[in-house]
């Protein structure tokens, strides 16, 4: 478990200096916001708020994004290695920072407006 901690670590410090961010890995006890049922569609789109409350500030989805109530799920950081490994790498962006994944596919940029955010 610890190679591939540091493994994992390795990967997501790295896609930080490829896009010249910080590196702000989230503890695997806190919690994404996740919609489970929408990850079978592309892309797959994260954005990352201001953590609190035991919240990492990351928010994943696949396809369309919906302002249902009942759209994002909570899910414990260590288990995004199993439910949506595709973006563990990026998980050590820091706040303000936005993802999109397709197959072939992948656009990281710097959102500043999601500072501003309390929560999508």
């Amino acid at each position: 478990m610890k190679r591939f901690r540091a493994n994992m670590s390795n990967k997501q410090r790295h896609v930080c200096q490829r896009f010249g961010a910080g590196y702000m890995p989230p503890e695997a006890n806190q919690k994404v916001g996740i919609s489970l049922a929408s990850l079978e569609h592309l892309p797959l789109h994260a954005v990352r708020l201001s953590p609190g409350n035991g919240t990492s500030g990351w928010y994943i989805y696949g396809g369309e994004y919906s302002p249902d109530a009942d759209f994002y799920q909570p899910l414990h950081v260590a288990h995004l290695t199993e439910r949506c490994p595709n973006i563990v790498p990026y998980l050590a962006l820091p706040p303000g920072w936005r993802v999109l994944l397709a197959p072939d596919y992948e656009d990281v940029w710097f959102d500043g407006k999601l500072l501003k955010e309390r929560h999508r």
